[in-house]
């Protein structure tokens, strides 16, 4: 593939895909049979050399193995009749890849869960992994950036830099849009240094 990464301007040194999954989720344990999947992507592509954001993106996922819970639309406000629309897991894998070029790109999410859960649902599916493995922990380096002891939820991490919190907290498209906002305000720091 032509990125360029010889000449200095390839897209792929300036672009990334932050990423943030809902996945089923209960009160307590899951009910006997049914395990955490993912429901819905977010995906925001920003321009680290511009310093924007400059797509947002939403893929809602149809589980296999487990319905949504109340206490999952309420976090999440996705309803079951919802993410039965979606997309099966493996197709919502080669959209990311195919659209959104999850495998060649670098990417980020904020903690790891994000990067485990894709991680282990393909090994549970059979799905092929949509990403590459420049995969960076934005909450990591956003707990190094500002000399914190613990690392912080996105919404806390987005009151200690002074931003906004929008749209809906567990919406996936927003919560990525969100730690996006917080990935620029690490590379206006200097600090925003992703994985080789």
């Amino acid at each position: 593939m032509g990125s360029g990464t010889g000449s200095g301007t390839g897209t792929g040194e300036r672009l990334l895909n932050v990423v943030d999954v809902e996945a089923t989720c209960w009160e307590g344990q899951p009910p006997p049979g049914q395990v955490h999947e993912i429901i819905e992507i977010g995906l925001t592509v920003v321009d680290l050399r511009a310093g924007e954001r400059v797509a947002k993106h939403r893929l809602l996922v149809r589980p296999a193995r487990s319905e949504v819970s109340p206490f999952c639309t309420e976090l999440t406000g996705l309803t079951q009749a919802e993410v039965d629309g979606g997309l099966t897991f493996a197709d919502a894998c080669r959209v990311l890849a195919a659209e959104h070029r999850t495998g060649l790109l670098p990417w980020a999410s904020w903690g790891d869960y994000d990067r485990k859960q894709f991680t282990l649902q393909c090994q549970r599916s059979g799905a092929e992994y949509p990403f590459g493995h420049r995969h960076t922990n934005a909450k990591a380096v956003f707990t190094t950036s500002y000399g914190l002891r613990r690392r912080p939820g996105m919404a806390q991490a987005l009151e200690l830099a002074g931003l906004p919190l929008e749209g809906r907290h567990h919406r996936g498209d927003d919560d990525a849009w969100n730690i996006a906002a917080l990935v620029l305000d690490m590379a206006g720091r200097g600090d925003w240094k992703p994985e080789p």
